[in-house]
């Protein structure tokens, strides 16, 4: 059973621009159910293991990334919301 086109793992587009984190997320989870039914022939199961690990390790990216703007921006002070003292003006 082959991939339905509109979930076929695009592999040339590896070498494209990113696609969104969703994106990739979207289409991993559309080969890992493909290769879960277990009826591609070994070279299209080939060709999406290795779409898969690519998609895979830019969301495993993304994810570091965005890890590491929260560890930033913790690290600046943000914190609990006091609406009795936040919100108050010091005059």
């Amino acid at each position: 059973m082959a991939i339905p086109p509109d979930t076929a793992p695009d592999i040339d587009s590896a070498s494209a621009s990113a696609p969104s984190f969703e994106s990739a997320l979207t289409e991993l989870e559309a080969i890992v159910a493909a290769m879960e039914a277990g009826h591609m022939p070994l070279q299209e199961a080939l060709d999406a293991y290795k779409r898969g690990m690519a998609l895979l390790r830019q969301c495993q990216d993304t994810l570091t990334a965005a890890e590491q703007k929260i560890r930033v921006l913790d690290a600046n002070g943000l914190r609990d919301f006091n609406p009795e003292t936040d919100g108050k003006q010091e005059s």
